[in-house]
């Protein structure tokens, strides 16, 4: 055994001095042998030794490139564990095989430390991920090769120099593929509950804020698991196919995948799980308290960028984050807008989000387009809401209109009032019965709420609710004039339902009680002149009738011979 590695050391020292000496041409000429025959496999060792980040660039390019061609194709052939094969009868074929994954070991470790070290070129980090990335699909069958992969994340996030550049193209490259992004989660899993359980007790027993520079190696390493987590994009789960890196997909097993394996449904339902169990495992370590307001704020936002219920209940988070802590969100506005649908005005949780959202549009430095689009939104909504929701609606645009004089125009703007052109005057006026408000946009700068008027609010006079029809009328007033009124407070109507509409009004005393006069006894449910076109008479019954028709008038004769009173259509 001494024998053996004190050769293996001076054929490394060897090596190393022979290599100082190569030129480009040289290692070119190298690899082409490496290619062409079995017989310069002594090759392998000298290329493998120019992979280091203090190696010149063109000759660690060059060497990468040729060492990559030299395994990938045999990739599949190469054992999963290299075994000491030792002995005169020993298979020829075994013994290649073992030297072979010796240097694909030595391959793998140069590659992962090329990518890792700050010392290595921009251009050699990049192959060298990819050409990694490439043996880690190229296994037998088409398999993922989850062990190389899972060697490289383990040394990335053990990694103590910033992997920020790592990360940057790691994410967009391959974080788009399903299955990588499925073997990240296992692998970070995995990595976090061994982190965890190494931690010491003091540093299990609360958050660290790291601001005096001294970071012990467990909460680096948890830095690296949430910048690798916080790198992963958001997957479309609800798309029919999902894009893989590997030829098989989520297997990395001898089984191969059966055709339901492969389904939309089931890689769904492995990747939430997988998701699910590596932000569990990286949430119970000890996180540093930077790290801590960080995930609260990605997981908050990535929350409500997903719409629906979901938006609603982060929407509160964001809030408090925004208002007391400083957070900038660029796109809050135009997510909030997104959510206004009817379907918020019947969620269990909708007290809460309407509170919110008038606290949110409650900034007199909100811009008039957004105030309006907000408004005009609003507005369409009273439309398909129930009662309860259109009288919440009616309060939120009270207030708006109150904080925001600017867009009072909205509630009066006569034709061509507004033209800046006299010549294009009738090109400019707005045409009668055409709103330019496009309720689809979801983008409010586009919406065209500035053009529009606030005719909705109009109709709700005529509204089949009395609740409705009568509070409509507080818009009435001039609310640009702030000192005569007040603002309405939205948790007077935030909880409203049909329950509490119709209790309200059952409840409600009624001053003057409409009585039915007729100054006839009506003969008829309907009168003539009630419906143009139609006339309404009775039908006598138990005798005998004959029907004349002529000129598209059906008239009854009873065996009376008086005409029957009887519902016809005159035409």
């Amino acid at each position: 055994m001494g024998k053996s590695s004190s050769a293996s050391a001076a054929g490394s020292k060897k090596r190393k001095s022979k290599s100082g000496a190569l030129t480009l041409g040289e290692v070119k000429t190298l690899g082409e042998e490496l290619l062409s025959s079995r017989a310069h496999l002594n090759h392998a060792p000298t290329l493998l030794a120019l992979l280091s980040p203090s190696a010149p660039l063109d000759l660690a390019l060059e060497a990468l490139i040729s060492l990559q061609s030299f395994f990938v194709p045999l990739l599949p052939s190469i054992p999963s564990a290299s075994a000491d094969v030792a002995g005169v009868d020993a298979d020829p074929e075994l013994v290649f095989r073992s030297w072979l994954r010796k240097r694909f070991d030595e391959l793998v470790a140069a590659l992962v430390e090329l990518a890792l070290s700050p010392r290595s070129d921009e251009a050699i980090r990049d192959l060298a991920l990819d050409a990694l990335m490439d043996f880690v699909k190229s296994g037998k069958d088409g398999r993922f090769q989850s062990a190389i992969y899972h060697k490289f994340l383990h040394n990335l996030i053990h990694a103590t120099d910033s992997i920020d550049p790592l990360l940057e193209l790691l994410g967009p490259k391959y974080f788009k593929y399903a299955d990588v992004c499925y073997f990240t989660y296992t692998s970070l899993d995995k990595i976090a509950s061994s982190v965890g359980n190494k931690s010491t007790g003091s540093e299990k027993s609360g958050l660290h804020s790291g601001d005096d520079g001294s970071e012990d190696r467990s909460t680096i390493y948890v830095r690296n698991i949430y910048n690798t987590l916080a790198h992963i994009p958001t997957l479309d789960l609800q798309e029919s196919k999902f894009d893989m890196w590997s030829t098989v997909g989520l297997s990395s097993k001898g089984k191969k995948n059966s055709s339901e394996d492969c389904s939309a449904t089931y890689i769904n339902k492995k990747l939430k799980s997988k998701f699910s169990k590596a932000w569990i495992s990286f949430l119970k370590l000890p996180l540093p308290l930077d790290v801590y307001k960080e995930g609260l704020r990605d997981f908050l936002t990535r929350s409500y960028d997903i719409g629906g219920v979901i938006s609603v209940m982060a929407l509160s988070g964001l809030f408090i984050l925004m208002t007391q802590h400083g957070l900038e969100y660029p796109k809050f506005y135009d997510k909030l807008y997104a959510l206004l649908t009817p379907a918020v005005f019947m969620a269990k949780h909708r007290g809460v989000f309407l509170q919110l959202l008038d606290a949110c549009l409650k900034s007199s430095y909100l811009p008039a387009y957004l105030a309006a689009a907000f408004t005009k939104r609003l507005s369409r909504l009273t439309l398909s809401v129930p009662p309860a929701g259109a009288i919440i609606i009616i309060a939120l645009i009270h207030n708006l209109l109150r904080r925001h004089p600017s867009i009072n125009f909205l509630v009066h703007w006569e034709n061509g009032a507004n033209d800046s052109e006299p010549s294009n005057e009738s090109s400019q006026r707005k045409k009668v019965g055409a709103d330019p408000f496009n309720n689809e946009e979801c983008d409010p700068t586009k919406s065209g709420a500035m053009r529009s008027s606030l005719w909705e609010i109009d109709t709700l006079r005529h509204h089949y609710s009395p609740a409705v029809s009568r509070f409509v009328a507080s818009l009435k007033n001039d609310l640009t004039v702030r000192a005569k009124t007040t603002e309405m407070r939205i948790t007077d109507f935030s909880s409203g339902s049909y329950a509490t509409v119709f209790r309200d009004e059952v409840r409600r005393r009624i001053k003057q009680v409409p009585l039915a006069f007729y100054r006839t006894t009506p003969i008829c449910l309907f009168q003539e002149s009630d419906f143009p076109g139609w006339s309404f008479r009775d039908q006598l019954k138990n005798k005998s009738e004959t029907s004349v028709e002529g000129n598209g008038i059906s008239t009854v004769y009873t065996s009376d011979s008086s005409p029957a009173k009887k519902l016809r259509l005159e035409t």
